[in-house]
């Protein structure tokens, strides 16, 4: 398993561990959690990941990854 597969594993658990929330509330803390807890080396792999499309990370991991991109609340 590649560094982006790993990662993108990663992503999609913890999104499916806080979906339950809804999607709304699932995009920020996980959003907040990445920010809080992901190395900054793997949140850059990340985040050039989900710019090149993303491929393989559920809506809600993307969602969130994208949000990394704006001031969190």
């Amino acid at each position: 398993m590649t560094t982006i597969e790993r990662l993108v594993l990663m992503a999609n658990q913890i999104a499916r561990n806080l979906e339950i929330g809804g999607e709304d509330v699932a995009t920020v803390a996980m959003a907040q959690h990445i920010a809080d807890f992901w190395d900054p080396r793997m949140k850059q792999l990340i985040s050039a990941h989900v710019a090149a499309g993303g491929d393989g990370l559920t809506p809600i991991a993307k969602a969130a990854m994208e949000r990394l991109a704006l001031p969190l609340e």
